[in-house]
């Protein structure tokens, strides 16, 4: 039995994901408010309430990128 393989395509450029990567969190106010997010988001999941509930939470509390919004 001979195994094909795809041909080789060019493939995903690692450096133009990287850039792509570092202007979203730059956007979104740099690795501080990445972390702050993390936290929040983490705190969500380990609250009290639906699933429901707490998807609607994540949502709104990722608006504000950084920031802990009056609720949470």
């Amino acid at each position: 039995m001979r195994v094909l393989l795809p041909e080789k395509e060019d493939g995903m450029d690692l450096g133009s994901l990287t850039r792509k990567a570092k202007q979203l969190v730059d956007r979104r106010g740099g690795a501080g408010a990445l972390k702050a997010d993390a936290e929040e988001l983490k705190d969500i999941v380990a609250g009290k309430g639906s699933a429901m509930d707490k998807a609607k939470q994540a949502g709104e509390a990722l608006k504000d990128p950084g920031e802990r919004g009056p609720k949470r």
